[in-house]
């Protein structure tokens, strides 16, 4: 991660690369502007209201974490 400032300089249409800041991950941002123009920029991602609802459900997260810990207590499924 970048301390230091970094130069941006907006085109015409007030695009900036910032090809020398961040990583390989961050493509996808939520943009705030503060009230003194600054801007900032939040990696994001981008789910399911399903997963969502997994990730927000603490008692399941917990109880999968715990299986993968032991992947032979796992109760196979015929097919």
């Amino acid at each position: 991660m970048h301390r230091k400032p970094i130069w941006v300089e907006l085109d015409q249409r007030r695009r900036a690369s910032l090809g020398k800041i961040g990583h390989a991950g961050h493509n996808r941002c939520l943009a705030t502007v503060e009230p003194d123009g600054t801007i900032i920029l939040k990696p994001a991602v981008v789910m399911t209201e399903a997963e969502g609802a997994f990730l927000r459900n603490a008692d399941l997260v917990e109880s999968i974490k715990g299986q993968r810990k032991d992947p032979d207590a796992y109760v196979k499924r015929s097919r």
